[in-house]
This record gives C-alpha cells, sequence and structure tokens, in this order.
C-alpha cells in the first residue's frame, strides 16, 4: 500500500512540475498561409510575377480567341465549303491548336518555377523575420502548422509587419 502510495504522489508531482513547465513555456503560431497572401514582399512578388508574365498570358488569350473562331467556322461553313478547303482549315486548326497547348504548357511550367523562386525568398524573409521575433519575446517555440490555434498565440499580424517595415 505504501508503494502505491509513494507512487501516486510520485505521478501528481511529476504532473504538477509539467505544468508548472508548460506555464512558463512561451509559444506562438504563425498563419504561413497568410502571410504568403498579405505580407508585402509576397505581394509585390505576386505582382512581378503578373507583370512579367502578362504579355505570354495575353498571346495565350488571343490564340483561344483566334482557336474559337476558327472552330466555329468550321462547324458553320464546313458542310458548304470543297473538301480541299476544309482539310486545309482543318489542317490549319490543329496546327493552331497543337501550338497553343506546347505554348499554354510551357507557360504553366515557366510560370510554377518562377512562383516557387519568389516563393522561396519571401519564406526567407518570413522566416528569418519569425526568427527575429521570437528572439526579441523570448518565444520557447513558433508553429507554423497546427490544426487550431488561438488567437491569443497567433503572431502572424507581428510577422506580417516586420516584413513590411523590412525587418
Amino acid at each position: 500500500m505504501k508503494v502505491r502510495t509513494v507512487s501516486v504522489l510520485a505521478a501528481a508531482l511529476l504532473g504538477l512540475a509539467a505544468q508548472s513547465a508548460m506555464a512558463e513555456s512561451k509559444i506562438g503560431f504563425v498563419n504561413s498561409d497568410r502571410v504568403m497572401r498579405e505580407a508585402a514582399p509576397a505581394v509585390r512578388a505576386q505582382q512581378r510575377l503578373e507583370k512579367e508574365f502578362e504579355r505570354r498570358d495575353q498571346e495565350l488569350q488571343r490564340m483561344a480567341a483566334d482557336l474559337q473562331a476558327m472552330q466555329e467556322e468550321l462547324e458553320r461553313s464546313g458542310l458548304t465549303m470543297a473538301e480541299s478547303d476544309r482539310r486545309n482549315k482543318e489542317r490549319a486548326f490543329n496546327d493552331l491548336n497543337r501550338d497553343f497547348q506546347r505554348k499554354q504548357r510551357e507557360f504553366r511550367e515557366d510560370l510554377n518555377q518562377r512562383r516557387n523562386e519568389e516563393l522561396a525568398t519571401v519564406l526567407d524573409k518570413a522566416n528569418a523575420a519569425v526568427k527575429r521575433i521570437a528572439e526579441n519575446e523570448n518565444f520557447d517555440i513558433i508553429f507554423q502548422e497546427a490544426v487550431y490555434a488561438s488567437p491569443r498565440i497567433d503572431i502572424t499580424d507581428k510577422v506580417i509587419k516586420a516584413l513590411a517595415e523590412g525587418k
């Protein structure tokens, strides 16, 4: 009986010690998605990407409109055209469609690569800002991924502000 009482007492003391240690710990949380959407460097990166790919996007939109017009013309007057004219128009349509799909695929690949490069730079800046905040405010740990985080420990606004100030 005495051993059991000592075990229960030891478990209770360990529980209290763990609670005390947790009470003294300072925990924070950063919503990475929000930082990547709202932080000034992320917004500037998005604007750079839009500007860089704007011309190619417009060209793809023009090609898509041309393809649509060609398809409508083939459907509308394909039956009344001479066989050779219809074949030539179908060949031109297929060639343009193939070119369009190739350019669209290249556009997506280039855009994804550039987006990843830009986001990596923003993420490096955000991580540096989080580390500075953690050191300056004596955080023990800061999480970036969580199923739930209390607004009380959310430091996302501080990180966004630090990035806006260029710190």
